[in-house]
């Protein structure tokens, strides 16, 4: 299994010297269909409880879900370092899947083959962006959780200027009320720049996907995402 091949811990090459982060696999029961790589925000780590509850809803759905700190996170610090520094790891982590993959391909009745994509909540999904767009990861698709377009209330700050470089395929994830990407014209202009990319919205939600008077747990409001994602998955990736 690819889960197996995979170390719990990962070694990183940084510009400023090596660094070690872990990495946490959710497994399906039966053989899976991908493998996705999934980066936490700015703020939280791999463990927070949106991320596990989506990892478990794809795990469900026959994707392996590998999730893993930034170094910064590793290390105890509380806000992200350079960008060349998560564009290393990015590299790091799909090295290490593409690399366990052959070791699957080696054990009898091992799944072979299968399309990895990077995803990311808010600051990793960026972070997996600009990886793409530098050449440092080649992914079979990318999934960002709330693409922070610009610093709320900022939209003359945008970051966008990379993502028409990407042509793997690209999929938002987007709260129709998260103020990272107010106007949403503005995003709808971002998309439309790309070469292979659309949007799927979630009424109501916020950055983190919240909606106003649900009340739902981070974990549910995680696994409510993992449909919309399979759907982009098995339609613009597996088809």
């Amino acid at each position: 299994m690819i889960g197996a091949s995979l170390p719990a811990e990962l070694p990183v090459a940084l510009p400023t010297g090596p660094a070690t982060i872990p990495l946490l696999v959710d497994a399906p029961s039966r053989p899976p269909r991908a493998v996705l790589a999934l980066a936490h925000g700015a703020g939280a780590g791999k463990d927070h409880p949106f991320l596990a509850g989506l990892a478990a809803a794809l795990a469900v759905l026959d994707v392996v879900v590998v999730r893993f700190d930034f170094p910064y996170v590793a290390a105890g610090r509380r806000m992200p370092g350079p960008a060349a520094h998560a564009i290393a790891t990015w590299a790091a982590v799909l090295a290490a899947i593409d690399t366990a993959m052959e070791d699957a391909e080696t054990d009898a009745g091992g799944p072979g083959r299968l399309p990895v994509l990077a995803a990311g909540k808010s600051y990793g999904g960026r972070m997996a962006s600009m990886a793409a767009a530098d050449g440092a990861i080649a992914p079979a698709g990318l999934v960002y959780l709330g693409y922070p377009l610009h610093p709320p209330g900022r939209p003359d700050k945008p970051r966008v200027a990379h993502l028409p470089q990407i042509t793997a395929p690209q999929l938002f994830v987007e709260g129709t009320s998260d103020p990272f990407i107010q106007p949403r014209e503005q995003l709808d202009e971002a998309v439309a720049s790309c070469q292979n990319a659309e949007t799927a919205w979630i009424d109501g939600g916020g950055h983190s996907f919240e909606v106003k008077g649900a009340r739902q747990p981070p974990d549910v409001v995680g696994a409510g995402l993992a449909p919309t994602i399979d759907g982009w998955l098995r339609r613009r990736i597996l088809d």
